[in-house]
């Protein structure tokens, strides 16, 4: 009996340390970049290689963006500039309608409410955040011609100059991390996350999780914490989390934070993107966005604002 029981101690005892064994990180390393893969990515012999390529090359999440172009949708639009003390300074609040008809889209205001200094004495955005949010959300006028194609990113700022050119590169920068953003002053290559000399600044992790009620693989890309301070002065993307669905691969969310001072213009700033499925079409379903930025000779802006899309047509 007393041998039994010394079996049994051991076998349970070489049983939890293969528990142990199991339950460990792996740590791989792809085309020069480090990667960490948790325990449930460990066990399903998950293909590192072709995820990491994957999102290597992925234009999806902008497209997702670029889509908002070529459909129609409802918006609830709660915009809110702060003060230097985190004090309301203006608001809108509105509902909006984007409407599509032989390849055009115009924009009906169903609900709105105003505060503070929003317009200019010009009925014009009295924010450039303001101003960025309508570029992307809201409709001026009858527009004709358009299109969600995605192929050669550098093609939306051929034709465009001054502040037109620099609200599209500011656009790529927030809804297309990741990438190279063509002529943008001081950062050049620094938010190219999957170049060798960017990529060695960062912990990269595959795990898999619950998000929105979906299994999703969870990509994340984290400066690394022992950075010096000249590595630290080369970091823009701080952190960015992105779920893909675990059936389709197709991106439901992302959330990053960016910062960077370039003494002419620092900024910082925290999003959070969920994606959703309009027929064939990637869109988004809810935007949160919390920014702090400044550019030499301008007043320094923090904004805050929440657009919820739905009720897509095409």
């Amino acid at each position: 009996m007393r041998k039994n029981i010394k079996y049994l101690l051991v076998l349970f005892f070489l049983f939890f340390c293969a528990q142990g064994v199991l339950a460990q990180d792996s740590i791989v390393t792809i085309d020069k970049k480090v990667v960490t893969l948790k325990e449930v990515i460990v066990r399903s012999n998950f293909d590192v290689a072709s995820f990491i390529h994957r999102i290597q090359t992925d234009t999806t999440f902008y497209k997702a963006f670029r889509n908002l172009k070529v459909l129609g949708f409802v918006s609830l639009n709660d915009v809110r500039m702060l003060d230097k003390n985190g004090e309301l300074e203006a608001m809108l609040d509105s509902k909006t309608e984007q409407v599509v008809k032989d390849g055009c889209r115009s924009m009906n205001i169903l609900q709105q409410t105003t505060h503070g200094d929003i317009y200019k004495s010009d009925s014009s955005w009295n924010y450039y955040t303001l101003e960025m949010y309508a570029g992307l959300m809201f409709t001026n006028g009858t527009v004709c011609g358009e299109n969600n194609i995605v192929k050669d990113l550098d093609r939306n700022l051929s034709d465009k100059k001054g502040i037109e050119k620099h609200k599209e590169q500011l656009k790529m920068l927030f809804f297309n991390p990741g990438r190279k953003i063509p002529g943008v002053p001081f950062i050049g290559n620094k938010v190219a996350l999957f170049d060798d000399d960017v990529a060695k600044l960062y912990d990269f992790t595959i795990d898999m999780e619950q998000y929105l009620g979906q299994n999703c693989y969870v990509f994340k890309i984290k400066a690394r914490s022992d950075l010096s301070s000249s590595e630290k002065n080369d970091v823009v993307i701080n952190e960015m989390t992105t779920w893909f669905d675990g059936n389709t691969m197709e991106i439901v969310g992302r959330k990053y934070d960016l910062s960077y001072d370039a003494g002419v213009y620092d900024f910082d700033v925290h999003m959070e993107v969920q994606l959703t499925k309009f027929g064939e079409y990637l869109v988004p379903k809810l935007i949160r966005y919390n920014g702090n930025w400044h550019v030499a000779f301008k007043k320094r802006e923090h904004g805050v604002f929440t657009a919820t899309l739905f009720d897509y047509k095409r």
